[in-house]
């Protein structure tokens, strides 16, 4: 499959009428970049993201955007004020010409009305601002709408119409990102994070302007395109070891010269579209060919070690047993329980109360959990206030198939408005919120009380209460993955487990009624094949 993106042309040799052939002095004005941001990660199975959900994480506009840039800490997506910082560094004179950057907690479909007066008023705004001399997307890369299993590739060809195929247009997505032959084809280079947990914006922003630089001067970029019928569970898809470890480690050993990026994107399978499997993009400065062998080579791997693509998971039970021993025996190692089946980070709602009642019932002792996210619950709080103890019901403005009601008496330790600066992992110098926030304690358990979703990832969720993670035999934390980068000063891998709870991220994917997957595909389906790259 060749794509072969627009390249920047050179500049023409100067003529007998140019200012410089006769000498007179050349004024070079400044690179104008065009900024431009659309953050979702899509989960099928989860409930509409509607304008507020955007709104209340982030949405900014011309202005706007550069005043968050120069903040200490700032709240826009990680990679905009790192691709800003980068530009600073290169050398070149440049300006910003920042457009949209918007991005919500990953979660169900964009509302397609949002997304179309979004893309809209990106147009408008892209356009009134030509010419501009290259163009920087930052974009999570799996989402989708209630009307289109593309609309990232709808925005990535927006860009290309009105720019035009002269001016470079580079986008960085997340590793979870699902990608369509129109993304590809519509950017120069489209560069995927590495890590995961997702460490890595401000590298990854920093090689998208190092490209944008090298496409200043001449740079034109070929890239090839494979996608695998390989869907693998998110719990898979860590950097520091594995499977997916090694393909990322694989295709970055074998880069050449030629070759300015390779980007193995796990996706992220809830997204159930077309588009969804492992996908392998090689970017090479002139060589198509070249760019399609390496492609070839790393999705041939990747198929040969599919099934190294699984995971055992914790029981509920086991689970409960290792936090209630831990509780009665201090000289055993501490444990860190990852929520998996309910990350805020992949779509769950953040109020499954399986884990909590499991604990509370068996009285285990020296547990932290968050963040429970129940808007009711925290205003309960809040309103009885610190010291009081009160009924906490959860989930009692409505039941789902995973969001159980549980009622428990709860003593109100501390209540916060919510705001913080994260300090380690993903969250790490971002400014965030929990909305209005209480830690209840509800039978010795510690539970931190959330209004916003935000997977529990980064310590600071417990710390803004006052308490010390060194203290806690057990710590509980929804969030499936990113949790091992704010906590791992605590907690060393065999000291994590990832428990088999009901939810909406549930790595056990034979229990979701998928039905836009490209089928057959693997693990789903174990007589899945793949034929090889169609070139």
């Amino acid at each position: 499959m060749k794509t072969s993106s627009p390249a920047l042309s050179r500049s023409p040799a100067p003529t007998p009428d140019d200012p410089a052939a006769r000498g007179r002095p050349v004024v070079r004005l400044p690179k104008r970049i065009a900024l431009l941001g659309f953050h979702l990660e899509s989960n099928a199975f989860a409930p509409v993201s509607d304008a507020a959900a955007f709104h209340s994480l982030c949405y900014m506009s011309g202005d706007e955007i550069l005043a968050d840039v120069a903040r200490t800490n700032p709240s826009l997506p990680a990679e905009i004020p790192a691709f800003c910082a980068a530009m600073d560094r290169s050398g070149v004179d440049w300006r910003p010409v920042p457009i949209v950057v918007t991005g919500a907690e990953p979660g169900g479909p964009c509302d397609h009305a949002f997304f179309g007066e979004t893309l809209h008023d990106m147009r408008v705004r892209l356009t009134d601002a030509l010419p501009v001399d290259g163009v920087y997307i930052s974009n999570h890369g799996a989402m989708i709408s209630t009307m289109s299993h593309d609309p990232d590739g709808l925005l990535y060809r927006m860009v290309r119409d009105v720019v035009g195929p002269g001016v470079p247009v580079i986008a960085t997505i997340d590793l979870h990102a699902n990608i369509s032959q129109l993304m590809v084809a519509s950017v120069d280079v489209l560069i995927s994070y590495r890590t995961n947990p997702h460490v890595d914006q401000e590298q990854r922003a920093t090689e998208a302007a190092d490209l944008m630089v090298e496409m200043f001067r001449g740079l034109r970029p070929e890239s090839a395109f494979l996608r695998l019928p390989l869907t693998p569970a998110t719990v898979t898809l860590l950097t520091a070891e594995g499977p997916y470890a090694d393909l990322i480690a694989y295709g970055q050993r074998a880069k050449t010269p030629d070759i300015v990026n390779v980007s193995v994107v796990g996706g992220f399978v809830f997204g159930d579209s077309p588009k969804n499997g492992l996908a392998v993009i090689v970017t090479a400065r002139q060589d198509l060919e070249a760019a399609r062998r390496l492609a070839a080579d790393i999705a041939t791997k990747a198929w040969d070690m599919r099934h190294r693509f699984t995971r055992t998971l914790t029981s509920i039970d086991e689970a409960v047993a290792i936090a209630v021993a831990n509780g009665k025996d201090e000289t055993r190692p501490a444990v860190i329980l990852g929520d998996v089946a309910d990350n805020p980070g992949g779509g769950g709602g953040g109020n499954t109360t399986w884990l909590l009642a499991a604990l509370y019932e068996a009285g285990a002792a020296g547990v932290f959990m968050g963040n429970l996210v129940d808007p009711a619950v925290a205003e309960a709080a809040h309103s009885h206030g610190e010291g009081a103890t009160f009924e906490a019901v959860f989930n009692s403005t409505g039941e789902t198939e995973f969001a159980r009601r549980f009622a428990a008496p709860a003593a109100v330790e501390k209540l916060s408005a919510g705001a913080c600066v994260g300090r380690r992992g993903i969250w790490a110098g971002r400014s965030i919120s929990l909305g209005p926030a209480a830690l209840l304690d509800i039978g010795g358990i510690k539970v931190v009380v959330a209004s916003l979703r935000k997977q529990c990832a980064d310590p600071v969720f417990f710390e803004m209460f006052g308490l010390d993670i060194a203290a806690a035999r057990t710590v509980v934390v929804k969030s499936r993955g990113h949790f091992r980068a704010g906590f791992d000063e605590y907690f060393a891998p065999e000291q994590v487990y990832e428990v088999d709870a009901p939810g909406l991220t549930s790595p056990v994917l034979s229990r979701f009624a998928f039905k836009d997957l490209p089928r057959p595909v693997f693990p789903l389906d174990e007589d899945a094949t793949w034929a090889g790259p169609p070139w």
